[in-house]
């Protein structure tokens, strides 16, 4: 502000303004450098935080042979997290991906279908409409921020403490959702499986749901029944074929 005013009537060409003078008084405070700075020469006196420090223990971590603990909430590797009967929390939103600044995630939604799957469905992987089909996240781009946890609706990423993620690819650092699903725990059952029966999609979300009912097994235990059915009627469709194959390139 002082740049603003007027030079003094004193001073016709305006060549020193009072912003250009600093008036030294008795009462201001003078700059100290200590003893060892007023009596050692300044390129001497710049050692003295080296020589403080040359002496003290140097505390050296035996990293990876021994890992310290990270904090509770350290922001390591992402999962996704599953429901305790074992479908997976992941709607197929793609919040988390709008959200995330480094555009590190790729999310592609398909619909759940309860259509039998001998008459073509694909089966349900979670509740209420639509699961997260294509998930990945490329750790080569992403920051660690949190902000995709924070976007989640449904809880259904969460970060861990796991942090070793150095590779010598860039392929085998972009993460797909078998990667980053949550391992099943006790009581889950792998989907696609049917909900439980007289639950809806706010009771998952409530909490409500404890473990894989006995007709969610019951269920389960059926289709790997009949998938094994199927491929055994393959394999015995396709042996003919196999060994004609096999004979004519004898006979040849």
């Amino acid at each position: 502000m002082a740049d603003n005013l007027p030079a003094q009537p004193d001073r016709p060409d305006g060549s020193r303004l009072p912003s250009a003078e600093h008036a030294r008084s008795d009462n201001d405070p003078q700059p100290r450098a200590g003893w060892l700075g007023e009596n050692l020469p300044a390129s001497i006196g710049g050692f003295g935080v080296t020589w403080a420090t040359m002496f003290r223990k140097v505390y050296t971590e035996e990293y990876p042979e021994v890992k310290r603990p990270t904090a509770p909430r350290y922001h390591g590797r992402h999962q996704l997290n599953r429901h305790p009967d074992g479908l997976e929390k992941c709607i197929g939103c793609e919040l988390c991906a709008w959200a995330c600044p480094a555009d590190a995630i790729l999310v592609e939604g398909a619909n759940n279908d309860d259509t039998p799957k001998d008459e073509g469905g694909t089966g349900r992987f979670s509740p209420g409409e639509r699961f997260g089909h294509v998930y990945q996240i490329n750790y080569l781009r992403c920051i660690f921020c949190g902000l995709c946890i924070e976007a989640c609706p449904t809880r259904a990423l969460t970060m861990t403490n796991f942090y070793e993620l150095a590779d010598n690819n860039r392929a085998d650092l972009i993460f797909t959702k078998e990667q980053l699903l949550a391992p099943l725990q006790e009581g889950m059952l792998a989907a696609p499986h049917p909900m439980v029966e007289g639950m809806d999609e706010r009771d998952y979300y409530l909490g409500r749901i404890t473990s894989a009912t006995d007709e969610q097994r019951d269920w389960a235990l059926a289709q790997q029944a009949a998938e094994a059915e199927a491929a055994a009627r393959a394999a015995a469709e396709a042996e003919p074929e196999r060994n004609m194959i096999s004979e004519g390139g004898g006979a040849l």
